[in-house]
């Protein structure tokens, strides 16, 4: 026997996507404390703003070109066109790692600069809001490798598209997360 959904049921959102949604809502406000934080500590004497490391520019690039694969790796899982979508999803899973490694390679010219927790107020402030940052683009790099593990997984054909949604969703949400606070870092430096 057929299974018939009413339109009702098949508009409701997967439970994943609606924690994602929470989620991203507890993690926005977070940030925004970040930063606001951020602000009102700057207006104290003695405040050295940090300078962002020159790579990181690259980083912003390489993020955005990720976040353009990952949706057109969605797109290729939506049509089943599964040799573009592993391709696509490889692409924004090494994408993701060389977005970490520029992230390292930036913080570490910083530490090399003597901006440390203990020598600079900016620094310390500066190294939480990017390395939580950083946390949350290595679950997103995490997931993004598990989508590439699945993808060639020779026992299962086809999977269903929530997790490639839900952790596009991330990824894009990671993304914009990021400019947020280069352009952020870049205006109050």
């Amino acid at each position: 026997m057929e299974k018939v959904m009413s339109s009702e049921q098949q508009q409701k959102m997967h439970p994943h996507k609606f924690t994602l949604w929470v989620a991203i809502g507890s993690i926005t406000m977070m940030f925004a404390g970040f930063t606001s934080a951020y602000i009102v500590k700057s207006n104290q004497a003695g405040w050295e703003p940090v300078q962002m490391p020159k790579i990181f520019f690259l980083s912003t690039v390489i993020i955005l070109v990720s976040s353009a694969t990952v949706y057109l790796a969605q797109k290729a899982m939506a049509a089943r066109e599964m040799a573009k979508y592993r391709l696509l999803i490889t692409i924004t899973a090494l994408l993701g790692l060389g977005f970490v490694a520029t992230q390292f390679i930036g913080f570490s010219e910083l530490w090399a600069s003597k901006i440390t927790f203990s020598e600079s107020v900016a620094g310390s402030f500066f190294y939480i809001i990017t390395g939580v940052h950083a946390l949350h683009v290595l679950g997103g790099v995490i997931a993004l490798v598990v989508l590439f593990l699945r993808a060639y997984n020779t026992k299962t054909k086809f999977y269903g598209s929530t997790p490639v949604e839900t952790t596009g969703l991330y990824w894009h949400f990671v993304d914009l997360l990021w400019i947020y606070l280069f352009v952020f870092f870049m205006l109050v430096s």
